[in-house]
């Protein structure tokens, strides 16, 4: 989440107008992520997101999104709930932009899981995966394997360093990504800031506009990228306690299938590579004046790296 397009009592006033939930009394805006503009919108009973889509997020997806959330939330996974206007619609534009109004889920984020955090997550990225597979819903994911390659040349000059490293890793990630793996919609970006725990308990997932059909392995690839390296001393490195536990609590409701387990390396490589390219890209490009926090790419040159060592299953249990 983030700030790039400034909202004032106009556009507050339009909400109101729009939708059935009383005065807003307060709107304030989110510095956190990097995709869209975000505020947190507060009536004198509830509290709302209003997120209003910046320039990755294709228009075409966004029913989507709404429908993924709605779906997810009727089938009793906590996630942020679409709010319809008066008349009967999820999207509505803000200064030419659409957006929308979802509810605030209970809780916020922790700076770090511990071990048994992550066994709860890796058991809720389970759930979630087995109640997508009730939807009938798809999209394909515009930031997967067969994306990387554009959004390498689209870098630049910039990070002349690390784009030796990019450039070997895609060839031979895109030699090696494996084929017809256990699939369905994943969320797809699934860090800290995304996980929220109400009264010490982990209650729910947010910000669900990266989520796509995918492998439903890459979504573990994608967490112990995010949730399960340490950081001391300005280098990273693998808690192999808790990808172990994400795994288990993982399995404790979904078995991973051999082909999974066999392919969970290569996931890694190609989810470390993906935020690589994007982190690069966006720190490369994000306009100066906005509201927001860049996330620094060389993080995931070493995690990379480190992955690059590994080789088995077994490496990451």
């Amino acid at each position: 989440m983030a700030v790039y397009t400034k909202i004032n009592l106009r556009e507050i006033k339009y909400i109101e107008k729009n939708y059935n939930i009383g005065k807003i009394i307060n709107f304030t805006g989110i510095k956190k992520g990097i995709e869209n503009t975000n505020y947190i919108i507060q009536t004198k009973n509830k509290k709302f997101i209003l997120t209003i889509f910046e320039k990755r997020v294709q228009k075409k997806d966004l029913p989507f999104f709404m429908n993924l959330m709605f779906g997810l939330s009727k089938l009793k996974i906590k996630c942020p709930e679409p709010i319809k206007n008066k008349r009967g619609k999820y999207l509505f534009k803000i200064k030419k932009k659409k957006a929308c109004l979802v509810s605030l889920l209970k809780g916020k984020d922790k700076k770090e899981l511990n071990y048994n955090d992550c066994f709860i997550v890796g058991k809720n990225i389970a759930k979630l995966h087995i109640a997508s597979k009730k939807l009938k819903l798809y999209r394909k994911n515009s930031l997967s394997v067969s994306s990387w390659g554009p959004l390498f040349n689209r870098i630049g000059k910039g990070y002349k360093n690390s784009k030796e490293l990019m450039k070997t890793e895609l060839k031979y990630i895109k030699k090696n990504w494996p084929k017809n793996l256990p699939s369905g919609i994943i969320h797809a970006d699934i860090f800290v800031d995304n996980i929220f725990f109400y009264k010490k308990k982990f209650y729910g997932f947010i910000d669900f506009y990266f989520s796509a059909s995918d492998y439903f392995a890459y979504e573990l690839a994608i967490c112990i990228n995010a949730l399960c390296f340490n950081k001391k001393n300005k280098i990273f490195k693998l808690d192999k306690k808790k990808s172990s536990k994400l795994i288990k609590g993982y399995q404790s409701v979904k078995k991973l299938t051999n082909s999974e387990k066999r392919n969970l390396n290569i996931l890694c490589r190609g989810s470390a590579l993906r935020y690589l390219l994007t982190r690069s890209y966006d720190y490369l490009n994000t306009p100066k004046n906005a509201l927001i926090k860049i996330k620094d790419p060389k993080e995931y040159i070493q995690k990379l790296n480190y992955h690059r060592n590994l080789n088995s299953f077994k490496d990451y249990i």
